[in-house]
C-alpha cells in the first residue's frame, strides 16, 4: 500500500477551515487518529454505553467483554503472555508513577536513570529522593548514539534498586539495547523499567523475550485517543506494587474496618474507567498491526534518510543524536544557528503548513546542562510521504536564506569539550514571538500575521 492509501483514513490530513492539506511532522508528540479508532469509540457511546463489571444487563456485559479484549490485545501487541500484567492508566506518566510510588524502598536505595530522560521519568524520582531518602544516579549517554555497557556495569556494581530508562528517546530518536540493559540489571538484582512511548508505535516489542519488568506506553502516540496509557508488567514484579488509588473495582470486599484487594491488574484500576478510550486504543493497535510495524519502520526511515541527505550541506544546521538516520528513524531533531527554534517552527507552520515541535521536549535537564534554548524536532510516521518531507526541506532552506547567520549564545556549539554548560545557561527560552516569521515572511504566504508563542517546553 502507498502512503495515500493510509492517508485517506486520517481526517486530520484533509484541508480544514480554509487551510490547505497540512504537513504533520509532530507524531512523536501525538500521532494522528484514523477513522476506525473514532468509529470504535463512537460505537461504545452509541450502542452499549454501560459500566463494565457492575451490572448484569447486556450493555455492561458487552463493555466488559470489549474492555478485557483490549487488555488481551495489548498483551499480545507488546509480547506479554499473561494479560494480567496489563494495567490501564491515563498515560505513560501515570504508569511510571505507579511503579515509582508503588515499590517499597529503604533509605539509600539507588535508582539509575539516563541523562536524556523525559520529565515523566525523572521528576518522580527526584520527589522520592526528597521524601523517602532514595538516591537518583545518572548514566551519561554518548551523543553519537552508541551505548557503553561497561559504564552501565560500573553503575550497577554499586547496588541499584531499579534501572529506569527510555526505550527510544523523544529527544533524538535513538533506541537503547533493552535486552542487554535488562539482563545486566537482573544480574545485579535490579528491576528494569522502560518508557516505551516512542518505541512501541514504531518497532516490534516482545517484552517477555526482552525480560523487561515494567514497560509504559501512551495510546496517543500510537494512533489512539488521549487519556489512555498502559503499564505492561511481568507477573511477579506487578504483584509487589502498592496501588496509587483505592476505591471502586479495586477490592474483593470491604467492611467498615477492613478490605481485601483484588489481584492485579484490577487492584490498580480504581473507579470508573475510560471505556471508550480503552476500546479506541484497542482499535488503534489493531490498525497498527494491519499496517505492520516493519512497514512503519521502513517508511519512516526512508523519509528520514531523504531529509538527512537533503539538508546535509547546510552548515548552520546542527543535528541532534546519531548522524545515521537508520539509528533514529522516526526523528530528525536539529537547531539552526542564529534562529530561535520557536521562530523556525512558526515560520514552517505559517509559510509551508508544516507542523513540527520546538522547545525542550520535556527533557529540560539535558538542555540546562548545555545552556541550550531548545531545538526543532520533526518526527515521521507511516502516513507521511515524500511530498511532506520535501516541503519541510524547502521551508528550512528558505528560512536559512532569509535569516542572516550570526553567533547566538546557547547554540549546540556552546557545549564545552568537558560537557559542562556555559557559565550562564539559558534555562528557559522565551522566544521572540515569531520575530523571524514576521520579519522574513515565507514566499508562499507572506504577511499572514499570526503571532507565534514560546510553547513547547513541556
Amino acid at each position: 500500500m502507498t502512503s495515500s492509501d493510509f492517508r485517506k483514513d486520517f481526517s486530520a490530513l484533509r484541508p480544514h477551515g480554509g487551510h490547505p492539506t497540512p504537513v504533520y511532522l509532530d507524531s512523536a508528540c501525538m500521532s494522528l487518529v484514523p477513522n476506525p479508532v473514532l468509529w470504535a469509540m463512537e460505537e461504545y457511546y452509541r450502542d452499549f454505553p454501560g459500566c463494565a463489571g457492575r451490572s448484569l444487563h447486556r450493555f455492561s456485559e458487552e463493555v466488559g467483554r470489549r474492555y478485557e479484549a483490549a487488555r488481551t490485545g495489548f498483551a499480545r501487541f507488546l509480547g506479554r503472555a499473561d494479560p494480567r500484567g496489563v494495567v490501564f492508566v491515563r498515560n505513560a506518566t501515570e504508569a511510571i508513577n505507579l511503579v515509582a510510588q508503588g515499590l517499597s524502598y529503604e533509605r539509600g536505595d539507588r535508582i539509575l536513570v539516563s541523562d536524556r530522560e523525559h520529565n515523566s521519568n525523572l521528576v518522580v524520582w527526584q520527589r522520592l529522593a526528597a521524601e523517602r531518602g532514595i538516591r537518583v544516579e545518572t548514566l551519561a549517554l554518548e551523543d553519537d548514539g552508541s551505548f557503553d555497557g561497561d559504564a552501565l556495569e560500573e553503575k550497577l556494581a554499586g547496588g541499584v534498586r531499579l534501572v529506569s530508562f527510555f526505550h527510544t528517546s523523544n529527544l533524538d530518536g535513538r533506541s537503547l539495547p533493552v535486552r542487554e540493559i535488562t539482563e545486566r540489571a537482573h544480574d545485579h538484582g535490579a528491576l528494569a523499567l522502560f518508557d516505551g512511548c516512542q518505541a512501541a508505535p514504531h518497532l516490534r516489542v516482545d517484552l517477555d523475550r526482552l525480560g523487561v519488568d515494567f514497560y509504559a506506553v501512551s495510546a496517543h502516540k500510537m494512533l489512539g485517543p488521549t487519556g489512555i496509557g498502559v503499564l505492561a508488567a511481568a507477573p511477579g514484579p506487578v504483584a509487589e506494587l502498592r496501588p496509587l488509588l483505592l476505591g471502586g473495582e479495586t477490592v474483593e470486599w470491604s467492611t467498615l474496618t477492613s478490605h481485601e484487594l483484588r489481584p492485579p491488574p484490577h487492584r490498580f484500576e480504581a473507579g470508573l474507567q475510560n471505556y471508550a478510550g480503552v476500546i479506541g486504543a484497542h482499535a488503534a493497535i489493531d490498525y497498527l498491526s494491519s499496517v505492520g510495524l516493519e512497514e512503519v519502520e521502513s517508511r519512516q526511515t526512508d523519509l528520514n534518510v531523504r531529509v538527512t541527505r537533503a539538508l546535509a550541506g547546510e552548515p548552520r544546521l546542527r543535528l541532534l543524536g546519531p548522524p545515521d538516520p537508520h539509528d533514529r528513524p522516526s526523528i530528525f531533531a536539529f537547531a539552526l544557528e542564529g534562529i530561535d527554534p520557536h521562530d523556525a517552527a512558526v515560520f514552517l507552520d505559517e509559510g509551508y503548513d508544516v507542523m513540527v515541535r520546538s522547545g525542550m521536549h520535556c527533557v529540560h535537564s539535558w538542555y540546562e546542562r548545555r545552556g541550550l534554548p531548545g531545538n526543532v524536532r520533526a518526527s515521521f510516521y507511516f502516513y507521511n510521504d515524500r511530498h511532506d518531507v520535501d516541503t519541510f526541506v524547502r521551508g528550512i532552506e528558505e528560512l536559512l536564506e532569509k535569516i542572516p547567520a550570526k553567533p547566538v549564545s546557547g547554540t549546540l556549539a556552546a557545549k564545552t569539550a568537558s560537557g559542562r554548560p556555559p557559565a550562564s545557561p539559558r534555562k528557559r527560552a522565551a522566544g521572540s514571538r515569531a520575530a523571524a516569521a514576521r520579519s522574513a515572511p515565507p514566499r508562499r504566504r507572506a504577511g499572514r500575521g499570526r503571532a507565534g508563542s514560546a510553547r513547547g517546553y513541556g
